[in-house]
């Protein structure tokens, strides 16, 4: 495995869109350019800045979260030891999907997400259900970046916040993990999407 990220997608691309085509019937699907940041986009309401990233795949720039509430929009995120963190508003249908670290954590993107989907969405944060991926956790992080996720989301008054638990560094067998493998790894690809109204 390489430790060039684009070169990482690129070889997982062919398996992902395979996998797209066959549980949601599409080819396509959204991604965030995942700066490291607390960016989130509304797609594809907003004239939002795209580029080709370097697996041959449009990314929307700037941004590490994306939300939506177009049905049949797929979001994707793709981490390695970060937290991807699933949103979904029980009342208005739509749905986000965020890729928090350390620094997307400190900068509290997952208030930012709820905010911006209440600006767009009418979203009430105790309509939401929040899920938290597996990540890296102490005591192979020194920071307990799933914890602070936790508080946030108790802070912003989330209505079901489930964290799944799991530690990306404590099984390679069911995870990659950047910090365990030295960057040689590839990237677990999460994936959201509105269902289509009848």
């Amino acid at each position: 495995m390489t430790t060039d990220r684009d070169e990482t997608l690129g070889n997982l691309r062919p398996l992902h869109e395979e996998m797209i085509r066959r549980e949601f019937g599409r080819a396509q699907w959204w991604r965030a350019e995942q700066v490291h940041g607390n960016g989130v986009a509304v797609v594809p309401v907003d004239s939002v800045p795209t580029r080709m990233a370097g697996d041959g795949l449009p990314v929307v720039t700037g941004v590490d979260g994306l939300v939506t509430v177009a049905p049949g929009e797929i979001l994707g995120i793709y981490v390695a030891d970060c937290g991807a963190i699933w949103m979904a508003d029980r009342k208005t249908g739509a749905v986000g999907l965020l890729h928090s670290g350390k620094k997307g954590t400190e900068l509290n993107i997952l208030g930012e997400a709820i905010r911006l989907m209440g600006d767009r969405f009418d979203t009430r944060a105790e309509d939401l259900v929040v899920v938290l991926g597996p990540c890296i956790r102490p005591p192979d992080y020194e920071i307990d970046f799933a914890a602070e996720i936790a508080r946030q989301a108790t802070a912003a008054g989330v209505g079901e916040f489930h964290d799944e638990g799991e530690n990306t560094a404590c099984d390679l067998t069911r995870h990659y993990s950047y910090r365990v493998e030295k960057g040689c790894t590839g990237r677990m690809l999460a994936l959201i999407v509105r269902e289509e109204i009848a």
